[in-house]
């Protein structure tokens, strides 16, 4: 999951060096945290955070065809 996120997070920002995810294994689930550079983070979250919620939706897609649970949080 980690590369669909970072593949989708470094298309949208202008600085794609500085895309970091980290991954936390939690109880039954992963959770993926998405940091980007701070200009950039309007690109990622978009207007009214449709961006970010369309990222997690083609992550938690990508999941569950591998019988996963995944959380993005973008911080």
């Amino acid at each position: 999951m980690n590369e669909v996120l970072e593949t989708i997070a470094k298309a949208l920002v202008d600085n794609p060096d500085d895309v970091v995810i980290n991954e936390k294994t939690e109880e039954n689930s992963t959770v993926l945290e998405l940091k980007v550079n701070p200009d950039d983070m309007g690109k990622v979250i978009g207007k009214q955070g449709r961006i970010a919620k369309a990222i997690r939706t083609v992550v938690k897609a990508a999941a569950s065809r591998e019988d996963k649970h995944v959380v993005v949080e973008i911080i």
